[in-house]
């Protein structure tokens, strides 16, 4: 509980500037469209900050989004897009380091880990074994020349090897393995498309604070308010007339101001 907590608090930080076009490890990224998803990209450099699938999985849910789905080619070049924008935005001396270090990323496909297809003929079904962990049922898939190779590896993630040699499928970026769920990688969340309220409100410092304390505070108490206001007024308004019967000597002016207001105080009205 602890590492996925420490986990959430990395994938949740957010840093200044998030409007330019550089991407930055924990940075909720959106492409400006309200058809389209966010992306957040968790990316440890410490090694041994890395977890396992169903930490990732957990950390995206906690998030308020799911470990990665890809619904199509082109959704997949923008993963590719943003992990370079990364590798550009990490580059803190260009002489020394050029970009981020190779480290995996879990991706939200999986399967049963009793599901191994090993039985006589039937290791061409392997691939069609494999499901989205947020339900969605896209065929897209992106793997490597000889994988999935099943067996006791269920989970899946990108390769991201840069400085790997390249293998008999090309070099390790950007295509699809499964691996075991245990294993510690790198980690990209996906969320449903922001709706252009909420992006103003989360614009804005406390923008988002705010909004959520007009929806759920402010808004539901508008009737208990305006119950009290009314009890208020019918209160001081019965004070008010008991403080004025002892008066024996009232003039007709007072006594006409008063009484043409009583049918205004009746209906909730100030005096």
């Amino acid at each position: 509980m602890r590492a996925t907590l420490g986990t959430l608090c990395a994938l949740t930080f957010l840093v200044a500037g998030i409007r330019c076009t550089r991407v930055v490890s924990g940075q909720t990224v959106c492409q400006g469209s309200p058809e389209h998803p966010c992306y957040k990209i968790a990316y440890f450099k410490d090694v041994s900050s890395r977890v396992a699938f169903w930490e990732a999985l957990q950390a995206c849910e906690m998030d308020g989004g799911s470990l990665l789905s890809i619904e199509n080619t082109a959704e997949q070049k923008h993963i590719e897009h943003l992990l370079r924008e990364l590798s550009v935005s990490s580059s803190t001396n260009a002489a020394r380091r050029t970009g981020i270090a190779d480290g995996d990323f879990w991706i939200g496909l999986t399967r049963e880990e009793g599901d191994t297809a090993q039985e006589p003929g039937s290791f061409a079904s392997c691939p069609n074994l494999y499901r989205w962990t947020d339900g969605s049922v896209s065929l897209f898939r992106n793997w490597y020349s000889d994988e999935p190779s099943c067996g006791g590896e269920a989970c899946v993630v990108m390769y991201h090897q840069p400085t790997a040699l390249a293998g008999p499928g090309g070099p390790y970026l950007y295509q699809w393995n499964d691996d075991r769920c245990n294993m510690k990688h790198n980690f990209i969340c996906k969320y449903e498309p922001e709706s252009p309220l909420v992006k103003v409100q989360s614009d804005r410092p406390g923008g988002r604070d705010v909004g959520m304390l007009l929806i759920y505070v402010i808004i539901p108490t508008i009737p208990l308010l305006l119950l009290i206001l009314v009890a208020s007024g019918t209160c001081c308004f019965q004070m008010l007339s008991k403080s004025s019967k002892p008066r024996t000597k009232t003039s007709v002016n007072q006594s006409t101001l008063w009484i043409s207001k009583t049918p205004r105080l009746d209906s909730g009205m100030e005096v």
